[in-house]
Protein backbone atom coordinates (compact mmCIF):
# COMPACT_ATOMS: atom_id res chain seq x y z
CA UNK A 1 0.00 0.00 0.00
CA UNK A 2 1.88 3.37 -1.12
CA UNK A 3 1.84 6.68 0.33
CA UNK A 4 0.48 7.53 -2.41
CA UNK A 5 -2.52 5.17 -2.53
CA UNK A 6 -3.69 6.43 0.86
CA UNK A 7 -3.76 10.18 -0.36
CA UNK A 8 -7.27 10.58 -1.01
CA UNK A 9 -9.14 11.90 2.21
CA UNK A 10 -11.53 9.57 1.10
CA UNK A 11 -9.78 6.50 1.58
CA UNK A 12 -10.28 5.15 5.09
CA UNK A 13 -6.66 5.52 7.06
CA UNK A 14 -4.87 2.33 8.18
CA UNK A 15 -3.92 2.17 11.89
CA UNK A 16 -3.86 -1.71 12.43
CA UNK A 17 -0.70 -2.63 11.43
CA UNK A 18 -0.45 -5.42 14.72
CA UNK A 19 -3.17 -7.18 12.59
CA UNK A 20 -1.35 -7.07 9.53
CA UNK A 21 0.93 -5.35 7.40
CA UNK A 22 0.52 -4.30 3.47
CA UNK A 23 2.67 -6.11 1.58
CA UNK A 24 5.57 -4.17 0.18
CA UNK A 25 5.34 -3.56 -3.64
CA UNK A 26 8.97 -5.19 -3.78
CA UNK A 27 7.99 -8.40 -2.09
CA UNK A 28 5.14 -8.44 -4.51
CA UNK A 29 6.96 -8.08 -7.09
CA UNK A 30 9.06 -10.82 -6.18
CA UNK A 31 6.12 -13.27 -5.15
CA UNK A 32 4.63 -12.57 -8.90
CA UNK A 33 7.37 -13.54 -10.42
CA UNK A 34 7.47 -16.71 -8.16
CA UNK A 35 3.70 -17.38 -9.06
CA UNK A 36 4.24 -16.78 -12.68
CA UNK A 37 8.05 -17.74 -14.10
CA UNK A 38 9.66 -19.40 -11.56
CA UNK A 39 6.69 -21.99 -10.59
CA UNK A 40 8.82 -24.99 -9.96
CA UNK A 41 8.15 -27.65 -7.02
CA UNK A 42 11.03 -26.88 -4.40
CA UNK A 43 10.54 -31.27 -3.60
CA UNK A 44 11.15 -32.13 -7.75
CA UNK A 45 14.28 -33.56 -8.33
CA UNK A 46 14.16 -35.09 -11.58
CA UNK A 47 14.85 -31.32 -13.28
CA UNK A 48 15.67 -27.87 -13.34
CA UNK A 49 12.44 -25.90 -12.83
CA UNK A 50 12.93 -27.73 -9.07
CA UNK A 51 16.47 -26.93 -8.72
CA UNK A 52 15.86 -23.21 -9.41
CA UNK A 53 13.01 -23.45 -6.51
CA UNK A 54 15.01 -25.47 -4.01
CA UNK A 55 18.25 -23.08 -4.56
CA UNK A 56 15.74 -20.07 -4.41
CA UNK A 57 13.97 -21.51 -1.08
CA UNK A 58 18.04 -21.47 0.61
CA UNK A 59 18.37 -18.33 -0.10
CA UNK A 60 15.40 -17.12 1.56
CA UNK A 61 16.21 -19.24 4.34
CA UNK A 62 20.14 -17.40 4.21
CA UNK A 63 17.37 -13.92 4.57
CA UNK A 64 15.41 -14.85 7.17
CA UNK A 65 18.25 -16.24 9.46
CA UNK A 66 20.66 -12.91 9.26
CA UNK A 67 17.50 -10.72 9.91
CA UNK A 68 17.50 -12.93 13.48
CA UNK A 69 20.70 -13.84 13.71
CA UNK A 70 20.12 -17.73 13.55
CA UNK A 71 21.79 -20.55 10.87
CA UNK A 72 19.58 -21.13 7.62
CA UNK A 73 19.86 -24.79 8.50
CA UNK A 74 17.47 -24.11 11.54
CA UNK A 75 14.69 -22.63 9.65
CA UNK A 76 11.59 -24.93 9.10
CA UNK A 77 8.88 -23.66 6.97
CA UNK A 78 5.21 -23.24 8.22
CA UNK A 79 2.00 -21.37 7.61
CA UNK A 80 2.62 -18.58 10.20
CA UNK A 81 3.45 -18.05 13.97
CA UNK A 82 0.33 -20.09 14.98
CA UNK A 83 1.40 -23.40 13.37
CA UNK A 84 4.90 -22.68 14.29
CA UNK A 85 3.58 -22.29 17.98
CA UNK A 86 1.47 -25.12 18.11
CA UNK A 87 4.55 -27.26 16.43
CA UNK A 88 6.69 -26.52 19.40
CA UNK A 89 4.10 -26.78 21.90
CA UNK A 90 3.10 -30.36 21.03
CA UNK A 91 6.17 -31.49 19.23
CA UNK A 92 8.31 -30.93 21.66
CA UNK A 93 6.37 -32.49 24.35
CA UNK A 94 6.08 -36.35 25.02
CA UNK A 95 1.67 -36.97 24.94
CA UNK A 96 0.73 -38.90 27.73
CA UNK A 97 3.69 -37.69 29.93
CA UNK A 98 3.82 -40.20 33.29
CA UNK A 99 4.05 -36.99 35.14
CA UNK A 100 2.32 -34.05 33.86
CA UNK A 101 4.39 -31.26 31.78
CA UNK A 102 5.26 -28.14 33.33
CA UNK A 103 5.09 -24.99 31.75
CA UNK A 104 5.30 -21.49 32.03
CA UNK A 105 3.98 -18.53 30.19
CA UNK A 106 3.39 -15.02 30.19
CA UNK A 107 -0.45 -14.56 30.84
CA UNK A 108 -0.41 -11.83 28.23
CA UNK A 109 0.70 -14.66 25.22
CA UNK A 110 -1.02 -14.82 22.01
CA UNK A 111 -4.35 -17.00 21.90
CA UNK A 112 -1.66 -19.59 19.82
CA UNK A 113 0.05 -20.06 22.95
CA UNK A 114 -2.60 -19.81 25.67
CA UNK A 115 -4.93 -21.81 23.67
CA UNK A 116 -2.34 -24.74 22.75
CA UNK A 117 -1.52 -24.70 26.21
CA UNK A 118 -4.96 -24.98 27.83
CA UNK A 119 -5.60 -28.12 25.59
CA UNK A 120 -2.69 -30.12 26.88
CA UNK A 121 -4.00 -28.61 30.00
CA UNK A 122 -7.17 -30.30 29.52
CA UNK A 123 -6.09 -33.66 28.73
CA UNK A 124 -3.88 -33.60 31.94
CA UNK A 125 -0.78 -33.75 29.84
CA UNK A 126 0.60 -30.29 31.55
CA UNK A 127 0.35 -27.77 34.47
CA UNK A 128 0.70 -24.61 33.84
CA UNK A 129 2.45 -21.45 35.75
CA UNK A 130 1.83 -17.83 35.02
CA UNK A 131 4.28 -15.10 34.70
CA UNK A 132 3.93 -12.37 37.32
CA UNK A 133 3.21 -8.53 35.44
CA UNK A 134 2.57 -5.49 37.14
CA UNK A 135 -0.11 -2.98 35.92
CA UNK A 136 1.80 -1.88 33.25
CA UNK A 137 2.62 -5.80 31.77
CA UNK A 138 6.30 -5.80 32.68
CA UNK A 139 7.42 -9.32 33.53
CA UNK A 140 9.15 -9.98 37.08
CA UNK A 141 11.85 -11.65 36.09
CA UNK A 142 12.95 -12.45 39.68
CA UNK A 143 9.38 -14.81 39.95
CA UNK A 144 10.66 -15.77 36.36
CA UNK A 145 13.62 -17.58 38.21
CA UNK A 146 12.25 -18.95 40.75
CA UNK A 147 9.79 -20.80 38.52
CA UNK A 148 12.75 -21.94 36.29
CA UNK A 149 14.62 -23.20 39.57
CA UNK A 150 11.86 -25.97 39.49
CA UNK A 151 11.20 -28.31 37.03
CA UNK A 152 10.20 -27.04 33.70
CA UNK A 153 9.53 -28.09 30.46
CA UNK A 154 8.85 -25.41 28.51
CA UNK A 155 8.96 -21.63 29.24
CA UNK A 156 6.66 -19.27 26.81
CA UNK A 157 7.74 -16.04 26.38
CA UNK A 158 6.67 -13.28 23.39
CA UNK A 159 9.17 -10.63 22.15
CA UNK A 160 7.01 -7.91 22.00
CA UNK A 161 2.94 -7.56 23.01
CA UNK A 162 0.25 -7.56 19.92
CA UNK A 163 -1.90 -5.32 21.81
CA UNK A 164 0.01 -3.24 24.56
CA UNK A 165 3.12 -3.52 22.29
CA UNK A 166 5.35 -3.98 25.30
CA UNK A 167 9.06 -5.76 24.05
CA UNK A 168 10.39 -7.86 26.62
CA UNK A 169 13.80 -8.93 27.74
CA UNK A 170 14.17 -11.79 25.74
CA UNK A 171 17.86 -11.76 25.88
CA UNK A 172 17.97 -12.11 29.56
CA UNK A 173 14.77 -14.50 29.66
CA UNK A 174 16.91 -16.69 27.41
CA UNK A 175 19.86 -16.68 29.67
CA UNK A 176 17.56 -17.31 33.06
CA UNK A 177 16.11 -20.65 30.69
CA UNK A 178 19.53 -21.91 29.74
CA UNK A 179 21.05 -21.60 33.15
CA UNK A 180 18.71 -24.01 34.61
CA UNK A 181 18.07 -26.16 30.41
CA UNK A 182 14.98 -25.33 29.88
CA UNK A 183 13.93 -25.02 26.12
CA UNK A 184 12.78 -21.49 25.80
CA UNK A 185 9.89 -20.96 22.97
CA UNK A 186 9.48 -16.81 21.95
CA UNK A 187 6.89 -15.95 20.12
CA UNK A 188 8.05 -13.11 17.84
CA UNK A 189 5.83 -12.46 14.88
CA UNK A 190 5.13 -9.05 16.54
CA UNK A 191 9.11 -8.28 16.60
CA UNK A 192 10.92 -9.57 14.04
CA UNK A 193 12.03 -6.70 11.53
CA UNK A 194 11.15 -4.00 14.15
CA UNK A 195 13.60 -4.34 16.77
CA UNK A 196 16.30 -6.29 16.73
CA UNK A 197 17.30 -10.14 17.57
CA UNK A 198 19.59 -12.60 17.98
CA UNK A 199 18.51 -16.10 17.78
CA UNK A 200 22.10 -17.51 18.39
CA UNK A 201 23.96 -15.70 21.02
CA UNK A 202 20.94 -14.96 23.04
CA UNK A 203 20.16 -18.97 23.40
CA UNK A 204 16.61 -18.70 22.59
CA UNK A 205 15.55 -22.72 21.73
CA UNK A 206 12.68 -21.52 19.55
CA UNK A 207 11.48 -18.49 17.14
CA UNK A 208 8.10 -18.15 15.58
CA UNK A 209 7.94 -15.83 12.94
CA UNK A 210 5.25 -14.67 10.24
CA UNK A 211 5.49 -12.75 7.33
CA UNK A 212 2.25 -10.98 6.95
CA UNK A 213 3.77 -8.65 10.01
CA UNK A 214 6.93 -6.97 8.62
CA UNK A 215 4.93 -6.52 5.22
CA UNK A 216 5.28 -10.13 3.68
CA UNK A 217 2.10 -12.16 2.52
CA UNK A 218 -0.45 -14.04 5.07
CA UNK A 219 -0.06 -17.58 5.31
CA UNK A 220 3.94 -17.85 5.59
CA UNK A 221 5.52 -18.32 8.21
CA UNK A 222 8.68 -20.12 9.93
CA UNK A 223 9.95 -21.35 13.07
CA UNK A 224 13.95 -20.92 14.28
CA UNK A 225 14.81 -24.69 16.16
CA UNK A 226 18.01 -24.45 17.60
CA UNK A 227 20.31 -26.81 16.68
CA UNK A 228 20.21 -30.34 18.79
CA UNK A 229 16.57 -29.90 18.97
CA UNK A 230 13.90 -31.83 17.00
CA UNK A 231 10.26 -31.58 17.06
CA UNK A 232 7.57 -34.45 16.99
CA UNK A 233 5.73 -33.26 13.79
CA UNK A 234 1.88 -32.43 13.71
CA UNK A 235 1.48 -32.19 10.22
CA UNK A 236 2.22 -35.53 8.32
CA UNK A 237 2.80 -37.08 4.62
CA UNK A 238 6.40 -36.89 3.06
CA UNK A 239 8.79 -36.04 5.78
CA UNK A 240 9.72 -32.71 4.25
CA UNK A 241 12.26 -30.88 6.40
CA UNK A 242 14.43 -33.06 8.49
CA UNK A 243 10.53 -35.09 9.25
CA UNK A 244 9.11 -32.32 11.11
CA UNK A 245 6.29 -30.61 8.97
CA UNK A 246 5.68 -31.89 5.82
CA UNK A 247 3.66 -30.70 2.69
CA UNK A 248 4.56 -28.94 -0.63
CA UNK A 249 6.36 -25.33 0.33
CA UNK A 250 4.68 -22.54 -0.89
CA UNK A 251 7.44 -21.33 -2.99
CA UNK A 252 6.42 -17.74 -3.73
CA UNK A 253 5.27 -16.72 -0.13
CA UNK A 254 8.66 -18.34 1.09
CA UNK A 255 10.29 -15.58 -1.03
CA UNK A 256 8.25 -13.08 0.14
CA UNK A 257 9.12 -13.65 3.75
CA UNK A 258 12.58 -13.99 2.63
CA UNK A 259 12.73 -10.85 0.47
CA UNK A 260 10.82 -8.91 2.98
CA UNK A 261 13.50 -9.83 5.73
CA UNK A 262 15.85 -8.54 3.58
CA UNK A 263 14.42 -5.32 3.19
CA UNK A 264 14.14 -5.00 6.69
CA UNK A 265 17.24 -5.86 7.66
CA UNK A 266 18.55 -2.55 5.51
CA UNK A 267 15.67 -0.26 6.48
CA UNK A 268 14.36 -1.29 10.05
CA UNK A 269 16.52 1.15 11.89
CA UNK A 270 15.53 4.09 9.85
CA UNK A 271 11.98 3.33 9.46
CA UNK A 272 11.38 2.38 13.43
CA UNK A 273 12.98 5.71 14.07
CA UNK A 274 10.70 7.65 12.11
CA UNK A 275 7.54 5.22 13.14
CA UNK A 276 8.13 6.08 16.53
CA UNK A 277 8.02 9.66 15.83
CA UNK A 278 5.04 9.61 14.18
CA UNK A 279 3.37 7.76 17.38
CA UNK A 280 4.79 10.17 19.61
CA UNK A 281 3.02 12.83 17.61
CA UNK A 282 -0.20 10.67 17.10
CA UNK A 283 -0.15 10.28 21.16
CA UNK A 284 0.17 14.08 22.27
CA UNK A 285 -2.40 14.98 19.84
CA UNK A 286 -4.38 12.93 21.89
CA UNK A 287 -3.69 13.67 25.14
CA UNK A 288 -4.08 17.21 24.08
CA UNK A 289 -7.74 16.41 22.11
CA UNK A 290 -8.95 13.89 24.59
CA UNK A 291 -9.47 14.49 28.40
CA UNK A 292 -9.18 11.36 30.42
CA UNK A 293 -6.97 9.64 28.06
CA UNK A 294 -4.88 6.79 29.64
CA UNK A 295 -2.18 5.08 27.44
CA UNK A 296 -1.97 1.43 28.65
CA UNK A 297 1.50 -0.81 28.62
CA UNK A 298 5.37 0.35 29.11
CA UNK A 299 6.07 3.67 27.58
CA UNK A 300 9.41 3.08 28.21
CA UNK A 301 9.69 -0.35 26.26
CA UNK A 302 7.56 -0.88 23.33
CA UNK A 303 7.10 -1.16 19.50
CA UNK A 304 7.42 1.90 17.87
CA UNK A 305 4.58 1.88 16.25
CA UNK A 306 2.64 0.79 18.69
CA UNK A 307 -0.28 3.18 20.77
CA UNK A 308 -2.39 1.41 23.06
CA UNK A 309 -5.14 4.14 24.61
CA UNK A 310 -8.30 4.00 26.87
CA UNK A 311 -11.01 6.36 27.41
CA UNK A 312 -12.66 5.06 30.63
CA UNK A 313 -15.69 6.80 30.29
CA UNK A 314 -16.84 5.82 26.83
CA UNK A 315 -17.11 1.68 25.72
CA UNK A 316 -14.77 1.15 22.82
CA UNK A 317 -17.48 0.21 20.75
CA UNK A 318 -19.07 3.27 20.50
CA UNK A 319 -16.02 4.99 19.39
CA UNK A 320 -15.63 1.74 16.89
CA UNK A 321 -18.74 2.52 15.24
CA UNK A 322 -18.41 6.44 14.54
CA UNK A 323 -14.83 5.56 13.35
CA UNK A 324 -15.13 2.63 11.23
CA UNK A 325 -15.47 3.47 8.06
CA UNK A 326 -13.04 6.30 8.32
CA UNK A 327 -10.33 4.45 10.75
CA UNK A 328 -8.90 1.31 10.94
CA UNK A 329 -8.29 0.65 14.38
CA UNK A 330 -9.07 -2.12 17.00
CA UNK A 331 -10.09 -3.24 19.97
CA UNK A 332 -7.81 -5.85 20.69
CA UNK A 333 -6.26 -8.92 18.89
CA UNK A 334 -7.74 -9.53 15.86
CA UNK A 335 -7.52 -13.34 16.06
CA UNK A 336 -10.22 -12.68 18.66
CA UNK A 337 -12.03 -10.98 16.36
CA UNK A 338 -16.18 -11.61 16.41
CA UNK A 339 -16.12 -12.50 20.23
CA UNK A 340 -17.47 -10.15 22.65
CA UNK A 341 -14.83 -11.00 25.42
CA UNK A 342 -12.85 -7.90 27.19
CA UNK A 343 -9.34 -8.38 26.20
CA UNK A 344 -7.34 -11.38 27.90
CA UNK A 345 -3.91 -8.92 28.03
CA UNK A 346 -5.65 -5.97 29.79
CA UNK A 347 -7.29 -8.49 32.36
CA UNK A 348 -3.99 -10.13 33.07
CA UNK A 349 -2.67 -6.61 34.37
CA UNK A 350 -5.64 -6.11 36.49
CA UNK A 351 -6.50 -3.08 35.17
CA UNK A 352 -10.18 -1.09 36.36
CA UNK A 353 -13.10 -2.55 34.19
CA UNK A 354 -13.91 1.13 32.91
CA UNK A 355 -9.88 1.13 31.39
CA UNK A 356 -10.51 -2.64 30.01
CA UNK A 357 -13.79 -1.35 28.40
CA UNK A 358 -12.70 1.98 26.78
CA UNK A 359 -9.18 0.18 25.41
CA UNK A 360 -8.12 0.57 21.57
CA UNK A 361 -5.19 -0.51 20.09
CA UNK A 362 -3.54 1.57 17.45
CA UNK A 363 -0.58 0.57 15.30
CA UNK A 364 1.35 2.60 12.84
CA UNK A 365 3.62 1.33 10.21
CA UNK A 366 5.96 2.14 7.82
CA UNK A 367 3.51 3.66 5.12
CA UNK A 368 1.56 5.77 7.84
CA UNK A 369 2.30 9.40 6.52
CA UNK A 370 2.11 12.82 8.81
CA UNK A 371 -1.58 13.67 7.13
CA UNK A 372 -2.45 10.52 8.09
CA UNK A 373 -1.32 11.05 11.77
CA UNK A 374 -3.09 14.48 12.00
CA UNK A 375 -6.20 13.36 10.23
CA UNK A 376 -6.58 10.51 12.76
CA UNK A 377 -6.38 12.52 15.24
CA UNK A 378 -9.14 14.76 14.02
CA UNK A 379 -11.10 11.77 13.66
CA UNK A 380 -10.95 9.88 16.68
CA UNK A 381 -11.25 12.87 19.23
CA UNK A 382 -14.33 13.93 17.12
CA UNK A 383 -15.58 10.90 17.54
CA UNK A 384 -14.48 11.10 21.55
CA UNK A 385 -16.61 14.54 21.51
CA UNK A 386 -19.85 13.06 19.84
CA UNK A 387 -20.22 10.28 21.87
CA UNK A 388 -19.43 12.16 24.88
CA UNK A 389 -22.56 14.33 23.75
CA UNK A 390 -24.65 11.57 22.77
CA UNK A 391 -24.73 9.98 26.42
CA UNK A 392 -25.03 13.18 27.92
CA UNK A 393 -28.17 13.63 26.00
CA UNK A 394 -28.99 10.28 26.82
CA UNK A 395 -28.26 10.02 30.27
CA UNK A 396 -31.06 9.34 32.86
CA UNK A 397 -30.82 12.48 34.80
CA UNK A 398 -31.25 14.46 31.43
CA UNK A 399 -34.64 12.53 30.58
CA UNK A 400 -35.41 13.70 34.04
CA UNK A 401 -35.01 17.57 33.94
Amino acid sequence: MPSSQQSSKSRSIYLDYHSTTPVDRRVADRIYHYMTEEFGNASSVDHSWGDRAEEAIKHAAKQVAKLVGASPREIVWTSGATESINLVIQGSLSPNPGKPHRIALLPLEHKAVLDTCHILEKRGWAELTYLQVDSRGRLNLNHLEQVCAERLSLVCVMAANNEIGNIYPIEAIAQIAQRYGIPFLCDASQAVGKIPINFEEWGITYLAISAHKLYGPKGCGALVVRKGHHLEPIIFGGGHQKGMRSGTLDVPSIIGLGEACRLRQLEMKEDEKAIASKRDRLQSLLLDKIPGLVINGDTTSRLAGNLHISIPDIPNSAVIARVRSKLAISTGSACSSGVETPSHVLQALNLPSEVIEGALRIGLGKFTTDEEIDRAAEILSTAVSKTRQAMVISSPVNHLL
